[in-house]
């Protein structure tokens, strides 16, 4: 079980990961340019964004009708809360791509390429993991950061 369930993972990783290298993913100039909409906007990331929205989409309805391959049962998001944590977060986020050009998919998948890019990249966000669990455990809030109760 666990063999298949890692050939699995390997082969879906592989798809992932094709997918973000042929749609032009993991090129932070490709990313910047289709997030720069106040000059030269490339807007061909739409495509990309809208098919993964379009598998996810049905893939979650199928997921909700049918048993996985290798599990028990399926690990789905149950929070439904919108609260600082997540703002904070999405905010976050959103600065380092848009900066970078890259997110964790793409610049993982770029670790490949041979660039120092996404080694760079990479590094900083574990770091930066690393950090926001250390002070998360810590028990630092920012005012008006809440922690949702679930």
């Amino acid at each position: 079980m666990i063999v298949r369930r890692s050939v699995a993972g390997l082969l879906v990783g592989i798809l992932f990961g094709s997918g973000l290298a042929v749609s032009q993913m993991v090129n932070p100039e490709k990313v910047l340019a289709f997030l720069n909409v106040a000059a030269h906007w490339d807007p061909s990331l739409l495509l990309v964004m809208g098919a993964a929205s379009s598998v996810a989409f049905v893939g979650y309805r199928w997921a909700t009708n049918s048993a996985p391959l290798f599990e028990s049962r399926y690990y789905l998001p149950t929070a439904k809360d919108i609260d600082g944590r997540l703002i904070m977060g999405g905010v976050i986020f959103g600065l380092g791509w848009g900066l970078a050009g890259y997110c964790p998919g793409p610049a993982i998948a770029g670790l490949a390429s041979g660039s120092l890019e996404p080694w760079v990249f990479v590094i900083a966000m574990v770091i930066g993991s690393q950090l926001g669990r250390i002070v998360s455990s810590a028990g630092f809030r920012p005012k008006g950061l809440s922690e949702s109760k679930h």
